[in-house]
């Protein structure tokens, strides 16, 4: 049994979703463990992680619409504040969504759907460095 990890930065550049798909998979690659289980997990509380569909990019649009709705950037919802309005917002986004996420690996990929991918999700309203812990453990 091996094991592996690394903490990785990933540039967001705005409010949306960026697919990290390729990034992790290149980085399972580098490893040499073929067949295991990776942790993917990311030390922010105001972006998340989620597993969606990857072929139709209006899906993710249609996921920030819908987060946008349902947890709207107005300060006078939130006693906290003091780091912008889009601040709280991203805080209870994250927590509708995931932080950490355990993904199957064979053949040296991530064991994904046909039409999934991995999206980094940036809930404030500007980019940030947001730094991803991996852990890989297989053989």
């Amino acid at each position: 049994m091996k094991q592996a990890q690394e903490i990785i930065l990933i540039n967001t550049q705005e409010q949306g979703f960026q697919d990290i798909t390729q990034k992790i998979d290149d980085w399972i690659k580098n490893t040499k463990i073929s067949t295991g289980l990776l942790t993917v997990f990311l030390m922010h509380t105001s972006a998340s992680l989620t597993i969606q569909e990857n072929a139709d990019p209006d899906v993710m649009f249609d996921f920030q619409a819908f987060l946008k709705r349902t947890v709207p950037e107005d300060l006078s919802l939130y006693k906290h504040t003091m780091e912008g309005i889009d601040d709280m917002p991203a805080h209870i986004r994250t927590s509708l969504t995931d932080i950490s996420l355990s993904i199957p690996v064979s053949s040296g990929r991530m064991t994904l759907g046909t039409w999934q991918g991995l999206y980094l999700c940036e809930h404030r309203a500007r980019g940030h460095s947001r730094h991803l812990s991996l852990h890989l453990i297989g053989e």
